[in-house]
């Protein structure tokens, strides 16, 4: 595996993009926004899922971007990366000061 590359399957890694950017695409912009330090974008989409990042492209007032964000901790496999997400998401809200939705909302 070369650095930072996919930790995981390339089916693995699709399906994750698919269920984030499909059901998360909210989240992916408040990720964005808050731990990726871009407040101005307006749409983000997760595109890549690294050993050591999340990667994401964003929409901001300059153009299109990428944000690359590090995990807590490197990335080893699947269930890793919704615990990672969760806490990227409940972080960013922290960071840009709005509550994250109560559980069983979100």
């Amino acid at each position: 595996m070369a650095d930072g590359a996919a930790p995981l399957a390339p089916e693995a890694v699709t399906a994750i993009l698919r269920h984030m950017n499909g059901d998360h695409a909210a989240d992916c912009l408040r990720i964005v926004q808050g731990l990726g330090a871009r407040p101005d974008a307006t749409e983000a989409s997760m595109s890549g899922v690294e050993r050591d990042v999340a990667v994401f492209d964003a929409v901001v007032p300059d153009g299109s971007i990428e944000v690359r964000i590090p995990w807590s901790e490197p990335i080893a496999e699947r269930a890793q990366v919704r615990t990672e997400v969760v806490q990227m998401y409940e972080e960013s809200c922290a960071i840009l000061g709005v509550a994250p939705p109560a559980a069983g909302d979100h």
